[in-house]
């Protein structure tokens, strides 16, 4: 008779169904134990591992007076540093290699005091067996456009007086929920034209306070030469994007960020690099296998980008000491992990199902996972309560579990099935045909111990080619129809949907919620970047704040309703409490009753039904009184519900239960508390 084997970590001891791959889940908690033992053997501690910026790329030592500049080139021939620190001569300032494939040279004060020295500008020039290529410093801190716009340099960024943090002591355990507002810098402002750091930190997160979000999430922060990759496709790892700012200005809008009560996080790009060759890692040191993987595996056939070899030990130290960089010298409070199921499959997740199979046996790249699990115990040992966020569209088991348990250790995973569902909603069926069975079934489709941010639509939904939320519901009437004055069935049908469609995800979809910037008050156009296509415009590249300001619009309306929104999740602590508790689903009438934290939500989708005398039971008998109304006048709303009244429950002796009973609208919201 065969034995069953009792599971032994505990995300398998949760989940039965995984019982099958119990092996497979422990050989990757393994691979991950093993790799971790092999770094604390040679480095004493993976934060010791992990300090690889403080020894590669440029290091003023004040013992020995001077600058340090190193580069890990193991297939390069030669490397000599050129700049204007030397009249740009090519061949003059050789690096000297040792047998480790490192290479290093000492610039000395006492020569190069007043030549070399803050903002001094350098390159690289690398021979190797594909010929001599001029290159930027793989962890240079600042990279510059030439004046054309064409040419790309590296810079020295040590100014005489470091970065003023003092005062800087925010603590995202300060933070009870997270509502996150997702940013990108350079269309910030309403300007045709890139905006920048110090503008963010002056206009923006006042805004941003103001509107009850209490986490910023950053995109675009790493170098990358293509403004219209909207900061995807990153060539220099360590180097702050040029085209918003200094390093200095990003450090103070974190610092006024946090001086607001706000985290911020990083739009973490480790998932692929650029392919470019002059600006970035390709080829850097004359092969195709420094950083990434070799021939056809190292080019993600989707992105036209490089696949990072994470098996490879100078490769974990670059993406770790990266984490860290950010970490220390930013004060960021967390990242957002981009493209996690493109790291950790083979063929980068387009698959059409997914099973145990799928998940832990066939196509798996294992030392990836093993990365990410290094990554999240790294990111939690320097910032004990920094959070990560995977962006994982195939829900790979264990993602948010310890790893202790089996797990990969991240904090939060991207609800991404829930903007698909409404795109799909909104594209494809009639309102008439809105399954909410579908809906539930969609917004609490999650395990309870996997922290989920939900979101309607993020930057990905309002690309061009695509459409926002609001458009799909409003189309053109949102250019000419949204004046107070004007009349629109579009419009009306748009703002309702708009607001209910918010309130539902943020009230079932997960345990912190997402908003794009300029999304929670329908802003009417898509986000194109300055292009050919475009001849180089930047209308549709910037953030029109002018339309939520103009009291004659109804966009204020959205925006009104979006603060109310996030007021009522941030003071019920809402997120406290993992799933809404069903308490009625009416197909035929559209309407969707549950309840949680002790709050009663109760939507009606439908097109015409108006229920005078709604029934359900609620647990707890007594006076309840609406404090969130979707169609409430200051909302853009047609005021049919007075919110002053107060609902007694009904007892019904037959089954023992209490009754509420309320008008049930249509196309409408209500989320009642009740009176203690």
């Amino acid at each position: 008779m065969k034995i069953k084997k009792t599971p032994t970590l505990q995300l398998i001891k949760n989940d039965p169904w995984l019982e099958p791959a119990a092996q497979e889940i422990e050989d990757r908690l393994n691979r991950f134990k093993e790799t971790l033992n092999e770094i604390e053997h040679q480095w004493e501690s993976l934060s010791a591992f992990a300090n690889a910026y403080k020894y590669y790329g440029f290091n003023y030592d004040s013992k020995q007076k001077g600058w340090f500049y190193r580069e890990w080139a193991p297939h390069a021939q030669d490397l000599y540093l050129f700049g204007d620190f030397n009249n740009w001569q090519r061949y003059s300032h050789r690096l000297t290699p040792n047998a480790y494939g490192q290479w290093e040279i000492f610039l000395p004060d006492d020569m190069y005091k007043d030549r070399f020295c803050h903002l001094s500008k350098v390159k690289v020039m690398v021979h190797s067996e594909a010929g001599w290529h001029e290159k930027i410093p793989a962890y240079i801190n600042r990279v510059v456009q030439d004046t054309n716009g064409l040419n790309f340099s590296g810079q020295l960024w040590a100014p005489p007086r470091p970065f003023d943090w003092e005062g800087d002591h925010f603590d995202i355990r300060d933070l009870d929920t997270m509502l996150i507002y997702e940013c990108h810098i350079g269309m910030a402002m309403e300007q045709n034209r890139v905006s920048t750091f110090t503008e963010f930190a002056e206009y923006i997160i006042p805004y941003i306070k103001n509107s009850g979000y209490n986490t910023i999430q950053l995109m675009a922060i790493a170098e990358h030469p293509y403004y219209g990759s909207f900061g995807y496709h990153v060539t220099n790892f360590y180097a702050v994007s040029s085209r918003f700012g200094t390093p200095d200005e990003l450090k103070y809008l974190i610092k006024k960020a946090h001086e607001q009560g706000i985290a911020v996080i990083m739009d973490i790009v480790h998932s692929h690099s650029a392919k470019n060759t002059l600006e970035g890692l390709n080829q850097f040191d004359g092969s195709d296998d420094q950083y990434f993987h070799p021939g056809h595996r190292g080019n993600h056939p989707h992105w036209d980008s490089k696949c990072f070899n994470y098996g490879k030990r100078e490769v974990l130290r670059f993406l770790l000491s990266n984490l860290k960089f950010w970490l220390k010298e930013f004060h960021f409070d967390g990242f957002r992990f981009d493209g996690v199921t493109s790291m950790i499959y083979f063929d980068h997740g387009y698959r059409e199902t997914w099973d145990l199979e799928g998940y832990f046996k066939q196509g798996v790249e294992w030392d990836a996972l093993t990365y990410l699990q290094l990554a999240n115990t790294l990111v939690h040992k320097i910032k004990r309560h920094a959070v990560t966020i995977a962006e994982d569209v195939t829900g790979m088991p264990g993602l948010c579990r310890p790893i202790r348990d089996g797990g990969i250790g991240f904090d939060y995973r991207l609800g991404m099935a829930i903007p698909d569902f409404w795109i799909k909603v909104l594209k494809e069926k009639k309102d008439e045909d809105w399954d909410i069975h579908e809906m539930w079934n969609v917004l609490t489709n999650r395990l309870p111990d996997v922290k989920t941010v939900a979101y309607c639509e993020s930057h990905d939904q309002a690309l061009v080619g695509d459409q926002t939320i609001a458009f799909r519901l409003m189309q053109s009437d949102i250019y000419f129809k949204m004046s107070t004055d004007d009349e629109s069935f579009v419009i009306d049908r748009g703002i309702a949907l708009h607001k209910m469609i918010r309130l539902i995800t943020i009230g079932l979809g997960g345990q912190a919620y997402l908003n794009f910037m300029g999304n929670e008050f329908g802003h009417p156009d898509w986000i194109d970047f300055p292009r050919e296509g475009n001849n180089w415009s930047f209308h549709y590249a910037r953030r029109q704040w002018s339309l939520l300001e103009n009291p004659g619009l109804k966009y204020r309306f959205l925006a009104a309703f979006d603060r109310a929104m996030l007021k009522m999740v941030h003071e019920h602590r809402l997120f406290e409490e993992v799933y809404g508790k069903l308490i009625n689903l009416d197909p035929t009438n559209q309407t969707i009753v549950f309840e949680r934290k002790k709050l009663i939500f109760i939507f009606n989708f439908h097109v015409s039904n108006a229920l005078f005398n709604y029934g359900f039971m609620v647990k707890e008998p007594g006076d309840y009184r609406i404090i969130l109304n979707t169609d409430d006048p200051l909302f853009g709303g047609h005021g049919r519900i007075d919110d002053q009244i107060i609902h007694t429950t009904l007892y019904n002796a037959e089954d023992q239960t209490h009754q509420l009973m309320v008008y049930n609208p249509n196309r409408m919201a209500m989320v009642f508390e009740r009176i203690e």
